[in-house]
């Protein structure tokens, strides 16, 4: 009944169409009929600016972290905790699908990366601290978020298992899982990087 209960809050919340909402409310304008037609960060920073981005970029994120730590806090449990491991992992997941196929949003959302890392910082935070970092030399040296999110999630479950030396099995089919999830949902990157069009996009550079 547990798995059942938190599974379906962690849809719900991964349901909430951030971008889809912050672009309606404050620019009038759904950001899956602008630039990559996504309703992920990246779309939000690239259409919407910075100031967009980052309210839907930190609400992502809480979104992944909050769905796996729910069982943590309404129940009693060991942080290592094999049960509570696994009541994350089902969450995790279930948000994750929720940002993907939004039930608030025509089952049309993003990719899920930023939830994705929610998830990571709620399950396995020291893993997701190195993947932040990866993620930012790869994007700041590439210029390229799709390339910083692919290589970024292909190193979470090497992280985990070699690098943590983790000792629970679902933990490590949940990291590969999530990799391979993320990889495949930028299927279309990849080949846009292959042949050298896909979108740059500079941390640091102002939106004109």
């Amino acid at each position: 009944m547990e798995f059942i209960i938190f599974g379906i809050a962690a849809y719900l919340l991964g349901s909430i169409p951030t971008a889809v909402w912050v672009g309606k409310a404050k620019y009038h304008l759904d950001v899956r009929e602008h630039g990559s037609k996504n309703a992920g960060a990246t779309n939000t920073f690239r259409v919407l600016g910075k100031k967009a981005g980052i309210v839907v970029l930190s609400v992502d994120v809480l979104k992944g972290t909050f769905a796996v730590l729910l069982p943590f806090l309404v129940n009693t449990y060991a942080w290592a905790d094999d049960h509570l491991i696994h009541l994350k992992i089902v969450s995790g997941v279930l948000v994750v699908l929720g940002h993907i196929f939004p039930v608030f949003a025509g089952f049309n959302g993003g990719k899920g990366v930023a939830t994705s890392l929610g998830v990571i910082l709620g399950i396995h935070p020291q893993a997701a601290l190195i993947c932040i970092a990866i993620f930012l030399v790869v994007f700041i040296a590439s210029n390229y978020v799709s390339l910083g999110a692919i290589i970024t999630s292909i190193s979470f479950p090497l992280l985990v298992e070699f690098v943590f030396d983790n000792k629970n099995t679902s933990l490590l089919i949940f990291s590969i899982i999530l990799s391979t999830a993320v990889v495949i949902l930028h299927h279309n990157n990849i080949k846009r990087l292959i042949k050298g069009n896909e979108n740059k996009m500079s941390l640091f550079k102002k939106k004109t």
